[in-house]
């Protein structure tokens, strides 16, 4: 099971000032991803090196972010003061993970500022926002190369990920090791008030950095 990216959502008001302030915590630069019209929110994204990235999201003034699961989640987060919302990974065929689930993934996409329709399908919030440790899956419907992970902007990469819940309850809704459920990305349990994703550990040209 592959690691996709990390989210962190905002409130409106914040989001420039965070995407800046984690961009020079890992010392580059994030990207205008666009806007969500399905789910109600827009991001900026920052590729890193490994395959992965960092998504900071927030909600738009508009009808979608109400109705959407995904918004729906962005805003609850971003009332709570903002955070991490969650860890997402990435799968080839969604549809044993629909069936499991016993429901249809949503479709997303959103147009990149170069015009590009990025695509993917996405399910798995319904359980995060009923269950903040679990993750949710996605399958990209675009080619790897237009994928945002695809053009790393610094060499820093996610090392590993604090998790605050119940290695036994994740591995089962992953179908993976409870005690490696991540390819190549270290995942260390930890007590917290709130189940979730608590940090992430990042390794920088300078040294690692926790967020």
């Amino acid at each position: 099971m592959r690691l996709d990216h990390v989210s962190y959502a905002v409130a409106r008001d914040s989001f420039v000032s965070t995407v800046q302030w984690i961009g020079s915590a890992l010392g580059a630069g994030f990207v205008d991803g666009g806007v969500h019209p399905r789910f109600g929110t827009r991001n900026f994204v920052l590729p890193l090196s490994g395959g992965t990235y960092v998504e900071v999201v927030t909600t738009l003034d508009h009808p979608a972010a109400d109705r959407a699961p995904f918004g729906q989640a962005v805003a609850r987060r971003a009332a709570e003061g903002g955070g991490w919302l969650g860890w997402v990974v990435s799968v080839d065929d969604i549809a044993p993970v629909e069936a499991r689930l016993g429901r249809t993934a949503a479709e997303g996409h959103r147009v990149r500022p170069d015009g590009f329709d990025l695509r993917w399908k996405q399910i798995g919030l319904l359980e995060l926002m009923e269950d903040p440790q679990l993750p949710y899956f996605l399958q990209w419907l675009v080619p790897t190369e237009e994928r945002p992970s695809a053009d790393p902007r610094t060499s820093t990469s996610i090392h590993g990920v604090s998790i605050a819940g119940d290695a036994a309850s994740i591995a089962e809704f992953l179908g993976e090791p409870a005690d490696h459920p991540l390819d190549q990305i270290d995942v260390t349990w930890v007590e917290d008030e709130e189940p979730g994703l608590v940090s992430v550990e990042f390794a920088t040209a300078h040294g690692p950095v926790t967020i």
